[in-house]
């Protein structure tokens, strides 16, 4: 019956749209105001009634329910409420939770935003997991290096092609001088932020243990900043 009910009051909403949608006021409403007025008791009737058939007799009973909705209706608007906050403390526990070199948004970045922060290893060292040109590579954060440099498995899984490079530019290694081969990289992602045409080098084999994520990339960041165990990384 109170399907019914609702029905027709739903059609008298619907209609009085329709026909008096220029009119002044109805009941010192508008057409509109009117309308979802009696939209919203028709709602009430459809869900009330069976909700009161349900609990006749059980007050005690029916208290209790309300009571939990109404609990559960006002966390969700405090979640709602403090969801910048609360974003903030769970990227703080994921940072010191997650393994380390793990890609993390900012403190007060909002989400999708164009910075990455990374968390420093064991050892005191910054690696990323960087994608260029649709490959994933292991790069040791070096503010040392003048240049992006790669490691020959590194530069063979991008797709460089090794047998036409020329290693003729001197690099600084933990092992002297080596030389090393002029490329140029289509674009390199670290989290978010992506840099496209970075000048790059190839190390001869054996020189590097990890490629290197240098300057030429982090000098075309709008910034990069040390804060005790992180990284942050701004596009």
């Amino acid at each position: 019956m109170s399907a019914w009910i609702a029905l027709l009051l739903l059609i008298i909403a619907g209609l009085v749209l329709v026909l008096r949608h220029d009119a002044g006021t109805i009941a010192g409403l508008d057409a509109a105001d009117f309308s979802a007025l009696v939209a919203g008791l028709a709602l009430l009737i459809f869900i009330g009634f069976p909700l009161f058939a349900r609990y006749r007799g059980g007050l005690a009973s029916a208290l209790r329910d309300l009571a939990v909705w109404a609990g559960a209706a006002l966390v969700l608007v405090a979640i709602y409420s403090y969801r910048g906050e609360l974003y903030e403390v769970a990227n703080r526990m994921g940072g010191e939770l997650l393994p380390p070199g793990t890609e993390l948004a900012p403190e007060g970045a909002a989400p999708g935003g164009r910075a990455v922060r990374i968390r420093r290893q064991p050892d005191g060292q910054f690696i990323v997991r960087a994608r260029i040109d649709n490959t994933t590579v292991r790069m040791l954060v070096d503010t040392g290096a003048s240049a992006v440099v790669l490691r020959q498995e590194d530069a063979r899984r991008i797709g460089i092609d090794l047998d036409s490079l020329r290693y003729s530019v001197p690099v600084q290694t933990a092992n002297g001088t080596a030389l090393a081969a002029r490329v140029r990289l289509g674009r390199v992602f670290v989290g978010p932020i992506g840099i496209a045409r970075v000048e790059a080098l190839v190390a001869k084999p054996g020189v590097l243990d990890q490629s290197l994520l240098g300057m030429s990339f982090l000098s075309r960041l709008r910034s990069y900043e040390f804060s005790g165990s992180f990284l942050t990384l701004r596009g």
